[in-house]
């Protein structure tokens, strides 16, 4: 019964805040600002959503980062599709070295790839800016930290996914003449399958959501939409049911992606621990 208790809260505490922005998006903005506030809007309207997506219909001025919500949705996807695609190159052939060939030095190497993960954002962020400078607001700039600190977990996950599959499989491959490449690309990868997923979803969903450094290295060109929806503001303050609007059509695409890819999110993060080495 205390189990269940506790699940049933920690539940409580992840959706309840994502079904009040969806109901903040749908609010009138009379509503919103009604005390005591109260959970199903009278009036619900979707004018927010159609302002978002096509644009104000009746003429009527809006805040003016409505305008960037598109780009910035593109901007996140740009930059979350290309370091999901070069952390799991990178990862994966670092990873793959660190499980079989003899590296001098290996388990420093691992240490020093997990103490990297470890430092805070926020105390390397001014030297960081200062050595990317050039890069500031440019995808480009972005898809290169963001890369950085990815990359390491990426290759914990798969250094341990690699150590679960046995190594006779590579080299009965090789004795059929394959290379250590070839067996890492027509045997080892397609049995990787599940720690492939989960750590191409990781870093699609972390790139997604992150904010500290997209606030302090993108401009107007490159805002992404955790950015852009905190500008949801104008002169006479700031809207909240436009920011809870934002917020709700930015959480999709991640959403959309944990439900479909849940089962092998968690089969590959789990699979080193259960296999063991």
């Amino acid at each position: 019964m205390i189990t269940y208790f506790f699940v049933f809260m920690l539940v409580f505490a992840v959706v309840t805040p994502f079904i009040w922005m969806v109901i903040s998006s749908i609010s009138p903005q009379v509503e919103l600002s009604a005390k005591p506030p109260h959970w199903i809007p009278n009036n619900p309207t979707l004018a927010r959503y159609r302002s978002l997506i096509f644009g104000s219909q009746s003429g009527a001025a809006i805040p003016a980062a409505t305008e960037k919500f598109l780009r910035g949705m593109l901007s996140s996807l740009i930059v979350s599709i290309s370091t999901t695609a070069v952390c799991v190159v990178a990862g994966t052939m670092a990873a793959y070295a660190l499980a079989r060939l003899p590296i001098p030095g290996k388990p420093r190497v691992l240490v020093g790839i997990l103490s990297a993960q470890m430092v805070p954002v926020i105390v390397i962020i001014i030297p960081l800016y200062l050595l990317l400078r050039s890069l500031a607001d440019t995808w480009t700039g972005l898809i290169v930290l963001y890369a950085g600190f990815m990359l390491p977990t990426v290759i914990w996950i798969m250094h341990s996914y690699f150590l679960s599959i046995p190594e006779s499989l590579e080299e009965a491959a090789m004795i059929d003449g394959c290379s250590r490449l070839s067996a890492l690309m027509r045997v080892i990868l397609p049995l990787s399958g599940p720690g492939l997923v989960a750590v191409s979803a990781f870093t699609f969903l972390s790139s997604w959501n992150e904010f500290f450094m997209a606030l302090i290295f993108t401009g107007a060109r490159t805002k992404t939409i955790t950015v852009v929806v905190t500008e949801f503001s104008s002169q006479f303050g700031v809207d909240f049911g436009l920011m809870a609007t934002g917020g709700v059509i930015g959480s999709l695409p991640p959403l959309i992606l944990a439900f479909l890819l849940q089962r092998y999110i968690v089969a590959g993060l789990t699979a080193g621990a259960l296999k063991g080495e």
